[in-house]
């Protein structure tokens, strides 16, 4: 079975933001877990490119949509490849083969008899491209996302009947793990309690989008179009724009996750799609929340804006990386820190992992011939740093299976504080001074480059760059967790106690993390 994991797809109204970054470095953190592990892992992610904000925005701008669409998701494929995201693929709803897929999808829906039509009216948030419950008599209401006037619509759309799926849309979202994390799912059925309303899956006289079939004037509403993305991301290259084949490469997802303010869409609305074309359903919906900046709602006109593509020039991917997932719990809002930003990174990644390996490989060098110590007890499963290691692994492993990225990345850390504590305890550095100790030393030392090899493999998945220094410095191979591996699930062979091979030459160490300096603000 393939593992598919989805990130949104982004909508190419602007540029990337944090907001995006920090869903598809989680999401890159998941996919790396699970090749890691042994999964064959199909790791998506795209671009959401149809609809009238789009075609307003690239107005605005004097280009044509597809000039506008061109522009953004170059952007995004270029941050993603500078952030060294492991993605197999990357879609765009305005691939000519998406629109087939959408067509030969619609056609299941319709032959289902689920689509009616029906005049639609409301107040509807353009920035959104969603109609809101704001009443009709309401004067100049306004998005509570984006503080914009809504729009009030009065147009024959086609509609989907989605108040046909009510029992079978309860019984899902009733199912323990389909909605994570458990406060996500409370509101989700609060929604369904209330009744599910037919929703409009068409828009008329708006020519950026996918023509709706049989149906002169209508073009498929956004959200129907770019939900099929994540069935036509399935084809490889080559194969024919033929719905069957996409669900053979990968279908059903093993998990959506996605920003909480489109819990909706992906929770309800697709699943009842799927039920009506005939097809499975994804396994989960994970709805992380969304970040602040100090304390503020970031925005342009605050100034407040943190671009990813600047922090990661400024800081770097393994900085970025930690504090984001091992200082948010992921599903929870978050708020950028910069000084607790740079506290974490040079307190948990320069001083308590990268000294330890540090001084410990130059002890051993200079006292065992440049290489790792001889070991006699250290091998042992009952050594303190055997068990400190086993309980990481197993936290680690759990934490990372259900997207809880702050504990697994805390459990790591915790190994290279528990390794600091035991060198300290045992300070080779006066030991060795004594007669008789050699051995303990070398015990003592093997022990320390063990618990180090093992925190390095353990932070693969969250940073992977960080983890290949350690390794190398170590001597050691380095687990492949990128687009292009072939999954076997040694790694998880190499996080058993006593893999070091005592003897093996230990390179000349140089720093794994330089300090974090930040005399501006990001």
């Amino acid at each position: 079975m393939t593992y598919t994991l989805t990130t949104p797809l982004y909508y190419v109204n602007d540029k990337p933001h944090l907001g995006s970054a920090y869903t598809t470095l989680a999401c890159d953190a998941l996919a790396r877990f699970q090749r890691l592990k042994g999964e064959q892992v199909l790791f998506i992610t795209g671009c959401d490119e149809h609809g009238q904000k789009i075609q307003r925005t690239a107005e605005a701008a004097g280009l044509s949509p597809q000039a506008h669409c061109d522009g953004v998701s170059a952007q995004y494929r270029e941050l993603w490849d500078r952030w060294q995201i492991s993605n197999n693929r990357l879609i765009r709803t305005t691939d000519p083969r998406h629109r087939q897929i959408v067509e030969q999808f619609f056609a299941r829906v319709e032959a289902s008899g689920d689509i009616v039509e029906g005049r639609q009216q409301g107040w509807y948030c353009v920035a959104c491209e969603e109609f809101k419950d704001d009443p009709h008599e309401a004067k100049d209401p306004e998005c509570p996302t984006h503080k914009r006037p809504l729009e009030w619509r009065d147009e024959v759309n086609l509609f989907f009947r989605l108040s046909r799926y009510q029992e079978q849309i309860e019984a899902l979202i009733a199912q323990p793990g389909f909605i994570q994390p458990a406060s996500r799912r409370n509101e989700v059925e609060n929604f369904v309690k209330q009744g599910l309303r037919d929703f409009s899956i068409s828009r008329v006289n708006l020519p950026w989008g996918i023509p709706v079939p049989g149906h002169e004037g209508h073009t498929f509403y956004v959200w129907f179009d770019a939900l099929l993305g994540y069935i036509t991301a399935l084809l490889e290259e080559g194969d024919a724009p033929d719905l069957e084949t996409a669900l053979s490469r990968g279908w059903p997802a093993a998990v959506h996750v996605i920003g909480k303010d489109i819990l909706r869409f992906h929770a309800v609305y697709w699943p009842a799609m799927l039920l009506s074309a005939g097809l499975p359903l994804p396994a989960k919906v994970f709805g992380h929340g969304f970040l602040t900046r100090e304390g503020q709602k970031m925005g342009k006109s605050l100034g407040n804006v943190l671009d990813p593509a600047d922090l990661l020039e400024r800081c770097g991917r393994d900085a970025v990386r930690w504090y984001l997932l091992r200082d948010i719990p992921f599903g929870d809002d978050g708020d950028f820190q910069q000084q607790r930003f740079s506290d974490l990174v040079n307190n948990d990644l320069a001083n308590t992992i990268g000294n330890m390996l540090n001084r410990t490989s130059s002890m051993a060098r200079r006292w065992f011939d440049n290489a790792v110590p001889p070991a006699s007890t250290a091998t042992g499963s009952d050594h303190p740093l055997a068990q400190a290691a086993a309980q990481a692994r197993t936290t680690v492993l759990q934490g990372l299976e259900q997207l809880e990225f702050r504990s697994a990345a805390e459990a790591a850390l915790q190994l290279a504080i528990a390794a600091n504590g035991f060198l300290n305890e045992q300070a080779p550095w006066s030991r060795m001074k004594q007669e008789g100790t050699r051995d303990q030393v070398a015990d003592d030392l093997y022990a320390v480059l063990e618990a180090a090899r093992i925190t390095a493999l353990l932070m693969a998945p969250l940073l992977p760059d960080l983890s290949e220094r350690m390794l190398l410095q170590l001597g050691q191979s380095i687990p492949d967790s990128s687009a292009t591996a072939q999954p076997d699930g040694a790694w998880l062979t190499q996080l058993e106690w006593g893999a070091l091979q005592s003897g093996a030459p230990l390179p000349e160490p140089s720093p794994v993390m330089a300090r974090l300096e930040l005399s501006e603000p990001l």
